[in-house]
């Protein structure tokens, strides 16, 4: 199934070509290192949010949610939820402390806060980490949006993405970034509101047809599908057939979706309720433990916290806060209804393996090949690629900032332009070689290491005037450290099953507590090291801006 060239490699060159624009309008006000690192603070609460959403809302938002709906059902809507509701966690906690400490850098933070150069080389290592883990995901979905609109080979999307980010990273800086990123929330949020009007009314006159029949989804007209991954296929009479890329198969109208090797596809009621986790211990566990990473995560994000870095004070990062509840709780609502409406219109893609491609492909295959869906696809790509360079720009800042800072060691603006190239430069070797892994897995991943490092970190630095620099270093190391491993072992590790699978690929319900319980623990044990001028740096944190001397 493809997409129309002549409406859509126009619409992302169009999305490209105005983000390297008003890149180089940002530029002419980019002058200081202030200005490239945090646009010299002078952002206003509803521009900083739409800046916000613009990198907060990636490829898992934009396209993983859709897909794990078509796949999974409901039970994926703690993603969704908990990306949302992360902010009310920073709200709360994190914002407006994060902001009066005067830093640039999440490592900043570290070393006002503990007065400690080696926690803040740890820090600088986690940011890193967890950037280029964050950024890895930008890359393939640009790869695959572009194959699947195209028909070009995944590495170009991921090179063109790659980039033109780091172009106007670079060039610009954190002043540039901003205009991007509000520009690119609101093509977002019209590139999938207005195809919805469309799908819906459709959906309507075409008699509202079941989404997930007792049998499981079914073609509702001739199918021919191209099988992109080789896979035993369970069919309709109990059979099974092997295919390899490139084999064609043919289903006609009413006939089941095959089963796929490797592939669970929750079907009837399981589709329609959280099955999984009321029935299973495991599953339970994977579902606490993700709304753990996705509800803690955001609070630890080094391209969001360095965010609020941007507002002018306290006051402004909370009214920041709550307007990016808003407008990410807005979006949500409509990755949800693509995923719903794919289990209709798109189950083909059940059995290629491309669910993460529904958002892209559902308006031509409900509106058909017509002017208007070739119009709503080019729309819908256009918010894809703007999804990936928003965030891809964010996270690429981020990670420049703390490089040019903290490894450099001047902080100049030559430094975070130097910076700047080799922090683009990993992902985009590692997104080349690593094209297979599912975008929503990876970022939930990215989640779960934020929530069992800096999570932890912030809440008690802000909050716990007892915290030492050993008893926050050996929390980042056990609850952070064992989350990096999770990571690895998931990307590059042998195939787990049961409890030890489970634990792995969702361990921020283990990780998250580790990390908490060591760092109050040894900062327990070594509370002669706790800083002198604690009083005065709480004080800081935690006093309007109107009472300072």
């Amino acid at each position: 199934m493809s997409v129309d060239h002549a409406f859509v490699v126009p619409a992302i060159v169009a999305v490209t070509l105005a983000t390297v624009a008003i890149g180089f309008y940002g530029l002419r006000l980019a002058r200081t290192t202030s200005d490239f690192l945090v646009a010299s603070r002078m952002v206003s609460p509803t521009w900083n949010a739409a800046a916000i959403g613009g990198e907060y809302l990636s490829a898992a938002s934009f396209l993983g949610i859709a897909g794990l709906i078509l796949k999974n059902g409901v039970d994926v809507l703690w993603y969704p939820v908990g990306f949302a509701a992360g902010y009310l966690a920073l709200l709360l906690f994190v914002a407006a402390p994060l902001r009066r400490s005067g830093a640039f850098t999440l490592p900043d933070f570290c070393e006002l806060r503990l007065g400690s150069r080696r926690l803040r080389k740890l820090a600088t290592l986690f940011v890193v980490f967890i950037g280029w883990l964050y950024l890895v995901p930008q890359l393939q979905g640009a790869g695959l949006t572009l194959t699947t609109v195209t028909g070009a080979p995944y590495e170009v999307g991921a090179l063109l993405v790659g980039a033109v980010v780091t172009a106007n990273v670079a060039l610009g800086g954190m002043r540039a970034v901003t205009f991007v990123q509000a520009f690119q929330y609101w093509l977002k949020l019209t590139a999938l509101a207005v195809p919805v009007i469309f799908l819906v009314l459709h959906w309507q006159a075409d008699g509202r047809p079941a989404v997930t029949p007792p049998e499981g989804p079914t073609f509702r007209t001739a199918t021919t599908v191209v099988v992109e991954e080789a896979a035993t296929l369970t069919l309709a009479d109990g059979t099974t057939r092997t295919v390899r890329p490139g084999d064609e198969l043919s289903f006609a109208a009413g006939d089941p979706v095959p089963e796929v090797s490797g592939v669970t596809v929750a079907n009837g009621l399981d589709w329609l309720l959280p099955s999984a986790a009321g029935s299973d211990d495991r599953g339970l566990f994977a579902t606490y433990s993700l709304i753990l990473a996705t509800f803690l995560g955001t609070m630890g994000l080094p391209h969001v916290l360095v965010r609020f870095y941007t507002n002018p004070d306290g006051a402004a990062a909370r009214r920041t806060t709550l307007v990016v509840l808003a407008l990410v709780g807005a979006f949500y609502l409509l990755p949800t209804l693509y995923g719903v409406l794919g289990r209709i219109y798109t189950p083909q893609l059940l059995v290629t393996g491309q669910t993460d491609a529904v958002v892209v492909l559902l308006p031509g295959a409900v509106v058909g090949d017509g002017l208007t869906g070739r119009l709503l696809a080019a729309l819908v790509a256009a918010g894809a690629f703007a999804a990936f360079l928003s965030t891809s720009s964010g996270l690429l800042t981020s990670v420049a900032g703390v490089i040019s800072t903290d490894v450099l060691g001047h902080g100049s603006v030559r430094d975070f332009r130097l910076a700047t190239l080799f922090a683009g430069l990993v992902p985009v070797v590692l997104a080349l070689n690593v094209s297979g892994l599912d975008v929503s897995q990876v970022v939930g991943l990215a989640f779960a290491v934020a929530a069992s490092s800096f999570c932890p970190l912030l809440v008690l630095g802000s909050w716990w005037r007892g915290l030492t620099d050993v008893g926050a270093a050996a929390g980042i190391l056990a609850g952070g450290g064992a989350a990096v491993l999770a990571v690895l072992l998931t990307v590059v590790g042998p195939p787990l099953s049961g409890w030890p699978a489970t634990l792995i690929a969702q361990p921020a319900a283990w990780s998250v507590p580790l990390a908490f319980t060591v760092m109050v623990a040894v900062s327990v044990l070594t509370r002669h090291r706790v800083p002198a001028e604690v009083g005065a740096t709480m004080l800081r944190l935690h006093a309007p801006e109107t009472l300072r001397l």
